[in-house]
């Protein structure tokens, strides 16, 4: 599938991103004998993995090595897998704080960039994340997996334009928080909502604030995805006042049903969209296509990928998620 140009790409899965705030990924060697370095060091996102290769040098060990080597005044993103998260995140918080003096030039962040062989999803530990916030009041983007123990705070915070949760289970106090804040710049949100088992009790009256878009004025790219109420969600998007401003909307690998899609084509016009992400979902054939038909002969982008199969137990239907555990 061809996506539009100005439509943000991120991973569909938990997995290693190769691909952060328009860079490649780059692993800072492990191996300290390693000295074949870009010559630019704004030209990839540095990804933290270290403590994992050599007994000898600790987590602490390989960040001093990556400042020593690497001049911070000129790096723009930053990467932090295992690990450092296969306990919690407050390792790399405390490391990204103190190096703040430096690191003058940070854009964008990501925290947890742990894939299933060192973590699962529902066991990756997160922490409060005000103190690397206001550290970088210039930050332009902020990635998150994970979502045990997450904090967000309520604030104004003038930098952000993207920002984007991957959880197993969202806390609702985080998606009350970013409802709650100013975020005038932000024009990405991408939530994964998960399952209640793993920690989600976000509701769809914590997501009406941010359907209204009133604290988000800058807000073009919107996605709240990975839900076991997919269904009401789409109902509550077809009448949402933000819609009309959107290039693209995700509500991709939650439950999404046919009752779902027909109420979001009954709302208000979604031809004015570049892309519909709605992959992950339990759609009918019948459905899918009555979704094409509405919105590719408009030049809507729509995936409709991995269709899924309810599964019955004792006659009763289950669906899932597409992450959770």
């Amino acid at each position: 599938m061809e996506f539009p140009n100005d439509v943000p790409l991120y991973p569909r899965s938990v997995g290693h991103l190769d691909q952060f705030h328009g860079l490649p990924v780059l692993a800072f060697p492990q191996d300290p004998s390693v000295r074949d370095l870009p010559a630019d060091p704004a030209s990839v996102a540095w990804c933290m993995r270290g403590g994992m290769g050599s007994e000898d040098e600790s987590s602490d060990a390989y960040w001093d090595r990556f400042a020593r080597t690497v001049p911070l005044e000129e790096v723009r993103a930053l990467v932090f897998g295992a690990p450092w998260y296969g306990m919690d995140g407050w390792g790399a918080i405390d490391e990204l704080v103190e190096a703040a003096p430096r690191l003058v030039n940070l854009e964008a962040v990501f925290l947890g960039d742990v894939e299933m062989e060192e973590s699962e999803l529902s066991w990756l530990e997160q922490c409060d994340l005000e103190p690397v916030l206001r550290a970088y009041p210039r930050l332009r983007e902020l990635g998150v997996r994970g979502g045990k123990d997450l904090g967000f705070p309520v604030l104004r915070h003038e930098g952000l334009r993207t920002l984007r949760f991957e959880t197993g289970g969202l806390p609702a106090s985080v998606t009350r928080n970013v409802a709650a804040s100013d975020l005038p710049s932000l024009e990405c949100l991408e939530l994964w909502l998960g399952d209640e088992y793993y920690g989600c009790d976000t509701t769809l009256e914590d997501l009406r604030p941010l359907l209204t878009g009133e604290r988000l004025p800058s807000l073009r790219h919107l996605g709240l995805q990975n839900s076991q109420f997919q269904d009401e969600i789409a109902a509550a998007v077809a009448h949402a006042p933000v819609v009309p401003r959107l290039a693209s909307l995700r509500l991709s690998m939650g439950t999404l049903g046919d009752e779902g899609a027909a109420a979001l084509l009954s709302g208000q016009p979604l031809t004015h969209l570049r892309f519909l992400d709605l992959h992950h979902h339990y759609l009918s054939d019948a459905m899918m296509l009555r979704v094409w038909d509405a919105l590719e002969p408009a030049g809507v982008r729509v995936d409709l990928t991995a269709q899924e199969e309810a599964e019955r137990y004792d006659g009763e239907e289950s669906r899932y998620v597409a992450a959770a555990e």
